[in-house]
């Protein structure tokens, strides 16, 4: 079962640097959002200063989406990866200028400016992984780059929990600011195509540019669909991103070492089985349905019946361990959601608007997210609801978003679906 993406990474180089410089960047972030989270609630406890924290994260990726995926779509993407990678490694340098309670709007600031360039990278890096592998491929490299995330969520939260607790704030910070140069040389390594190189003499203006990938997705409207999963995934799970710190600081606390508070250890523990369940996930449900399109759908609307079975077991957990539990389950829905989605995107948007594209999707997914994160801390602050009565709400939207999947894979089962512009062609018939 494994033996597949083990060969991808030893015989496709340009996927093996862009897979190395993934992993490296991925292992730093958890760090830092471990650490991130550690400063605002040693600040505060209002819930909303939680939100602000994740608004800051999400938001300008929504705001600059649309530039990013016009860049993406003109410009050398791995350039543009390289110099994303480079000037988030001196913004993340600047988190340690931040030492008291009222320096919080700094840190608020940079982390704006960290995700703009976020922004940035994304929608390159979507793009260009179709670039690199052949058609055949993408299911597993996606589900690789799940399998990846997952783990360095689960090495990189564990660790990041430690170091933060044990070392300091400012270890986590710098360690994340050295994987972003690590990921920017290995980046460069990468060859594309000679013509993927070039720069498109078209030049466009932002959110306007981005109305040639929408435009694109109003002709195939089953791929507009796909499109949504993700945001509507992103409108569920957003909230418990916000959640998971307060569970860990006011319900399930672990203070196993002296001296080391045990919210972090908690939260760490959450993350790391949160990269389990988003990493094997993707892997089993693959070999369970295969590859093809109408099994891939199928496979999203599992993913988010399982998001939303998992997040109403979160509400009633009674003890850490069910709680854990229930957030394997709620992350092999997100994971498998997530892996799919995106493999049906780069299988067929054709490559002149697949940054446009994603940029559109990335975009989406963000607004929602940051929806329901502001939900999560606002319904705690200004509605007086407890943690549980907050989860429980995103469980039953949960649930709604999960019949209106079935719906629309129903209503489209025996409608054609889209041809790659690009690639050989096919017809896949949903059954």
């Amino acid at each position: 079962m494994f033996a597949e993406y083990g060969h991808l990474l030893r015989h496709n180089a340009n996927y093996r640097y862009l897979w190395y410089g993934y992993v490296v960047s991925q292992l730093g972030d958890w760090f830092n959002l471990i650490a991130s989270a550690a400063l605002i609630t040693r600040v505060t406890s209002a819930g909303t200063a939680l939100s602000y924290l994740f608004l800051a994260r999400f938001l300008p990726q929504f705001v600059f989406s649309p530039f990013a995926g016009m860049l993406s779509d003109q410009y050398d993407r791995r350039k543009v990866m390289i110099v994303s990678d480079i000037l988030r490694a001196i913004t993340v340098l600047g988190f340690l200028l931040v030492r008291e309670p009222s320096q919080i709007w700094l840190f608020y600031l940079l982390t704006i400016l960290q995700f703009v360039l976020s922004a940035l990278f994304v929608p390159a890096r979507s793009a260009v992984l179709a670039n690199i592998v052949s058609r055949k491929e993408l299911v597993a490299a996606n589900a690789l780059d799940s399998v990846t995330w997952s783990t360095m969520l689960a090495v990189g939260a564990m660790l990041g929990g430690v170091a933060t607790a044990v070392f300091g704030i400012e270890t986590a910070f710098i360690l994340d600011a050295l994987t972003f140069i690590l990921s920017a040389w290995l980046i460069a390594r990468i060859k594309l195509p000679v013509d993927l190189n070039a720069p498109v003499v078209e030049r466009g203006y932002g959110w306007l540019e981005m109305i040639g990938g929408v435009q694109y997705l109003r002709l195939e409207p089953i791929l507009f669909g796909v499109v949504l999963a993700k945001a509507g995934g992103a409108l569920v799970w957003g909230a418990i991103n916000v959640l998971e710190v307060n569970y860990a600081k006011q319900i399930f606390p672990l203070p196993i070492f002296p001296g080391v508070e045990g919210d972090v250890l908690t939260l760490a523990i959450i993350y790391a089985l949160s990269g389990v369940g988003t990493g094997l996930g993707p892997i089993l449900v693959r070999h369970w349905l295969g590859d093809m399109t109408p099994q891939m759908l199928w496979g999203i609307a599992l993913g988010f019946g399982l998001l939303a079975a998992g997040i109403l077991a979160l509400a009633v957990a009674p003890t850490l361990s069910l709680f854990l539990v229930a957030t394997l389950f709620r992350t092999v829905g997100s994971g498998v959601l997530w892996v799919f989605s995106a493999a049906l995107l780069q299988s067929v948007v054709p490559d002149k608007v697949r940054g446009r594209v994603f940029a559109f999707e990335f975009a989406l997914l963000t607004l929602t997210q940051s929806i329901s994160i502001y939900w999560a801390g606002a319904a705690q602050d200004w509605l007086g609801w407890d943690v549980r009565l907050v989860t429980l709400s995103m469980g039953g939207l949960g649930t709604a978003v999960a019949l209106l999947w079935l719906i629309f894979v129903w209503q489209v089962r025996h409608k054609p679906f889209v041809v790659m512009a690009n690639s050989p062609p096919f017809l896949t018939v949903i059954k």
